[in-house]
């Protein structure tokens, strides 16, 4: 289940300005398969990088039209209502507003796969950051645009804070992460349904039996980008987050971030190797509480689109599971910004599209079957693609050394 290094050789590398700040060569470990899988690692070759995951779609295609079959549905018009649906303007807002959420989730996941970490607790994390944002938000009236900042950095404190938690255990207690923040989602949601209650944090809703947190004003709201796209040119028939902007600003800073600061250097040496890490002046034990850190600040930010620009309340039917949708979207996505935006629109398709099965006489929980047949095809895929590159690079060096030739130059044709 092993394979040679992956990782970038320039990671390493004191020279050329590497933001190692001139310390030891690193020499990363090999990279074991699970770990490939969360931290994105691939094909390196253009080719195989846009062929890996074709090939993985058609794959996915072919096998959820045979489920369509056995379930006794035409494939293919099941797939062309889908389609047809999913492109009518009233569903390509939702999508974009279903896939800003989604997005968020992913990159906050990826945060923690990109050092091996696995953040399950993406999930009470948002929540509970959406919840004390929305009293926060709810109780004091600023002018704007402090009345949002207001409610996105304590989104964004809470977050971070209730993640760190499990980076604290594992780094001083040797706790799991998957165990801690299992139990931090449940933590989060006892938390939450104790305060969310008319004799505490909430009020009743009349005329309901729903208690929601109270309204956040006007001054606090963010608008739909409908005024902005207008002026476009792109008239919709229904609202677009105001916030989906942020998500696209969290995705830049992500991928500048982890590739290009003394931070992404660290995090992912020590996701290599921690020991590597150790050798090159890195602290292994503190980057996993920064990382934890770093990933519960973005995942406070998934629940503030609903939030601040549809709800402008936490209730009962405040939106539940993304953090969960995050891990199948950052592992869809190969933890890369672009991947992770097209994975979000096609998991968003798919959740939108669900309900037009019914009309076709399919189950719309068989959309979840495509869901999952999806992230398994492309992890699947993936990691076979990147264990033959490797051999393939095994080989050459072989044939190399055997024969004295430096074959990557003379395929370019260049015989000096």
């Amino acid at each position: 289940m092993t394979g040679p290094t992956d990782g970038d050789p320039k990671d390493g590398d004191p020279k050329d300005g590497d933001p190692n700040g001139g310390a030891a060569p690193v020499e990363p470990e090999p990279v074991p398969a699970w770990k490939a899988i969360l931290r994105g690692l691939g094909p390196t070759g253009l080719g195989l990088k846009i062929g890996a995951p074709t090939l993985a779609l058609l794959i996915s295609l072919g096998i959820t039209m045979i489920l369509l079959r056995v379930t006794g549905a035409d494939p293919i018009s099941s797939i062309r209502s889908m389609i047809n649906y999913g492109t009518t303007e009233h569903s390509i807002v939702d999508i974009v507003n279903r896939a800003t959420r989604y997005y968020l989730s992913a990159v906050a996941v990826a945060i923690g796969f990109r050092m091996a970490l696995l953040n399950i607790g993406v999930d009470g994390q948002y929540r509970l950051a959406a919840f004390m944002a929305a009293v926060l938000g709810g109780a004091v009236t600023l002018p704007a645009p402090f009345g949002q900042m207001l409610v996105i950095v304590a989104a964004m404190a809470v977050g971070g804070l209730w993640a760190a938690i499990a980076g604290v255990l594992k780094v001083t207690r040797g706790v799991s992460e998957v165990l801690s923040t299992i139990m931090l989602n449940a933590i989060a949601t006892g938390l939450i349904a104790y305060l969310l209650n008319d004799q505490r944090l909430a009020e009743l809703r009349p005329g309901s039996n729903n208690v929601a947190t109270p309204q956040i004003p006007e001054s606090g709201r963010v608008g739909p980008l409908n005024g902005f796209l207008s002026s476009l040119g792109l008239d919709l028939p229904n609202q677009m987050y105001g916030l989906l902007p942020l998500a696209i600003i969290v995705g830049i800073v992500f991928w500048v971030v982890i590739n290009y600061t003394r931070f992404g250097f660290d995090l992912k040496v020590s996701g290599l190797s921690p020991s590597a890490a150790q050798a090159s002046g890195v602290n292994a034990r503190r980057m996993i509480v920064y990382t934890m850190l770093a990933s519960g600040v973005v995942a406070g930010l998934i629940g503030m689109p609903e939030l601040l620009g549809a709800s402008y309340e936490y209730s009962l039917n405040f939106p539940a599971g993304l953090g969960f949708t995050g891990i199948t979207v950052a592992l869809l996505g190969r933890n890369h910004p672009a991947g992770i935006a097209l994975a979000a629109l096609l998991f968003a398709f798919l959740d939108q599209t669900s309900d037009v099965l019914q009309a076709v006489d399919v189950p719309k929980e068989i959309v979840r079957v495509m869901q999952g047949v999806v992230v398994l095809t492309v992890v699947i895929v993936y990691e076979l693609v990147r264990r033959w590159e490797i051999r393939m690079q095994q080989r050459a060096v072989a044939i190399e050394l055997a024969t004295g030739h430096d074959l990557a130059r003379e395929s370019t044709g260049d015989r000096s």
